[in-house]
Order: structure tokens, then C-alpha cells, then sequence
């Protein structure tokens, strides 16, 4: 599964150096997770199963300033049984790289505290 999807800049996610603060790299992945999954985790959380983030990393290869243009394309790169790691590259309509980054989210019980297999609706939608 690849989704792309634009992120507004706004002017509260600037650092004292005048670009995007660190920090906001994350929530633009979120951001596009959101986008492209609010249906589908929705869903999931009235079985009781959450989506958690259990790793994060990001690499910044360019600052983001207030007047870019910035998109988001995320893509499932992996997928175990409880697990699933996604990609997401932070760029331009012209090819500039902002960032890249990866989160591993795991299949949660709510009721047991415990991770679970992801399960086969879900599966299908990631595996796209």
C-alpha cells in the first residue's frame, strides 16, 4: 500500500530558527497514517484493537520552511504477524527530500494489554 498526501506548514510548527521544529517531522507522518487509515482504525477500535507506534526514526536531510509545499508518501514496507513497518518519505512537488523515516506499529488488545495478529480485514487493506 503507497499513499501520498499533502501537509499543511503552519506557522506554530516553526522552531526559533524559522523552519519546521523536529519534532513535526513525526507528526507529518501521522498525519498522513491518519489520512490514509481513520476509516480502517476506526473500525478496528470498536473490536477493541488499537494500532500503536513502537518504534520511530526519521533522517533529515533538508530543513522545511513556512512557505513549502510539503507531501507525505508513506508506503507498508513490511508485514509480520503482529507487526507492520511503514516508509515515509517528506518532499516537494519537485523532487526535494525533506526527510525519510520509518515506524513499526503493532496490532494491540485493549482488553488483554497484549500484542495480537493483525487481523485479516486490516491485512488485506495494508498489504494494498
Amino acid at each position: 500500500m503507497k499513499v501520498t498526501v499533502e501537509v499543511e506548514v503552519r506557522y506554530g510548527d516553526l522552531d526559533t530558527y524559522g523552519h519546521v521544529n523536529n519534532v513535526m517531522f513525526f507528526r507529518y507522518f501521522e498525519v498522513a497514517r491518519t489520512k490514509a487509515f481513520k476509516k480502517d482504525f476506526l473500525e478496528l477500535m470498536k473490536d477493541g484493537v488499537f494500532i500503536l507506534v513502537v518504534k520511530a526514526e526519521c533522517e533529515y536531510k533538508k530543513p522545511i520552511n513556512f512557505i513549502d509545499k510539503v507531501y507525505v508518501t508513506m508506503e507498508v514496507i513490511d508485514i509480520g504477524n503482529t507487526s507492520f513497518t511503514i516508509s515515509y518519505t517528506l518532499h516537494d512537488n519537485n523532487g526535494t527530500i525533506f526527510a525519510i523515516g520509518k515506524t513499526v506499529m503493532v496490532t494491540y488488545d485493549n482488553k488483554t494489554n497484549k500484542p495480537i495478529k493483525i487481523p485479516e480485514k486490516f491485512l488485506k487493506i495494508i498489504k494494498g
